[in-house]
């Protein structure tokens, strides 16, 4: 299974805007960010079904990830005249698809009514470049899959345009979806991860961009996000104002996923000091590793593991906790319990560290570098060098 996208939200009437005045060749748009699905699941009471439903319909191929919790979107648009619509901007995918609004017509495809969001859904008879190729397309989730037909129109965001994007029209999407305030994914991956062997869009792209590259700054929010301005994709350029100027960059070991080597990986008094394969994905909001590493975190930060939530936890007012800290190209990133401790409103002044475990079965990355590291430090995605950068991010809340 090629695909591996995490997803999770839960907000209404999200969008985002281009920036005005930019250099030709240099794109930015802003990304908003939304509060954790997982909290408001909790504070309902659907969480354990959720849960349940979950465990129920995972394909037994799929590791079971975050899909829950704190996100990043932002607007693109198809067609002609062009139809707006949220997506996820996501290096952990390289397909875009859309829903359609003339065949996926029940309740998820339209958004659950407590969601607080009405799917925006793309309707092919309303644009005058629209083709539609026919051929089937599906992309399995953990949580269940999208399915649809490939199509080819216009797709534009932050001031970038392509005549001719190949896309999914999904006919049919996961459940999950329905709960959040989402109506497709926009991969940023590599095109050996896309499904149907469909060019990415930031590959048709590359030649519009002054330089082949793009910086996501994620805005780091030490209380939960409800909402509002969440960061900044720069197409084209580095992102020296939100991020320091000097980005340490490796080489790509795998053009799949943005995929390389750390050096090693400590917390508090453990350390292993050997090679492991990591990912930077967008569409991760906490930090994933094997059951080892998982557990290595949790001992060092005094975390139990609540069976109910499916989460590690520590009480909110802990204080001491070390970093965790990745070792990359030679040098150290910490990330501190400010950014990994959230309070997801399990009560009882208790709250989650924001990691989870998977198993790729031997044959893929040992971490998932999320969100969790990413507002961390901007990550510079160099398409044209097959390397990716890395350099603080500038937040004014911390």
């Amino acid at each position: 299974m090629k695909t591996l996208v995490l997803l999770v939200a839960l907000v209404a009437g999200l969008y985002t805007m281009a920036i005005p005045n930019q250099k030709s060749g240099v794109f930015t748009v802003e990304m908003k960010s939304i509060p954790s699905l997982r909290a408001k699941l909790i504070k309902s009471g659907k969480w354990k079904q959720v849960l349940a439903d979950l465990h129920t319909k995972a394909s037994g191929s799929q590791p079971f990830i975050d899909y829950y919790d704190d996100f990043y979107l932002a607007n693109v648009t198809t067609g002609t005249p062009p139809q707006t619509f949220t997506v996820v901007p996501d290096t952990g995918s390289s397909n875009y698809w859309i829903i359609d609004a003339n065949k996926c017509t029940n309740q998820a495809c339209q958004g659950y009514p407590d969601s607080g969001y009405t799917k925006k859904r793309f309707d092919s008879t309303k644009s005058s470049t629209f083709k539609n190729l026919g051929t089937p397309f599906s992309i399995q989730y953990g949580s269940g899959s999208c399915t649809g037909s490939l199509a080819v129109d216009v797709l534009a965001f932050a001031g970038l345009s392509y005549a001719t994007q190949t896309f999914g029209l999904a006919s049919s999407i996961a459940d999950v979806f329905g709960e959040q305030p989402i109506d497709g994914i926009m991969g940023l991956g590599w095109p050996a991860l896309a499904v149907d062997n469909v060019v990415p869009p930031i590959q048709n792209l590359l030649s519009t961009l002054d330089k082949p590259l793009f910086t996501v700054w994620m805005d780091r929010k030490v209380q939960m996000s409800m909402g509002g301005s969440g960061g900044l994709i720069t197409y084209g350029a580095l992102d020296t104002k939100n991020c320091d100027p000097t980005f340490n960059y490796v080489t790509l070991s795998s053009k799949t996923y943005w995929q390389f080597a750390i050096d090693s990986f400590s917390v508090g008094t453990y350390s292993i000091s050997k090679s492991q394969q990591v990912i930077s994905d967008t569409g991760t909001s906490w930090l994933g590793g094997s059951q080892a590493g998982i557990d290595d975190i949790a001992k060092a930060t005094n975390a139990i593991y609540d069976s109910d939530y499916e989460v590690y936890a520590v009480p909110c007012t802990l204080t001491g906790l070390p970093d965790i800290v990745f070792t990359i190209g030679g040098m150290k990133y910490n990330i501190p319990s400010t950014e990994y401790v959230l309070d997801i409103g399990m009560g009882n002044g208790v709250c989650a560290i924001t990691i989870f475990d998977f198993d790729f079965g031997g044959f893929g990355p040992q971490w998932i570098l999320g969100d969790t590291f990413i507002r961390t430090y901007c990550n510079a995605y160099d398409v044209g060098g097959g390397r990716i950068g890395f350099s603080k991010a500038h937040h004014t809340s911390v």
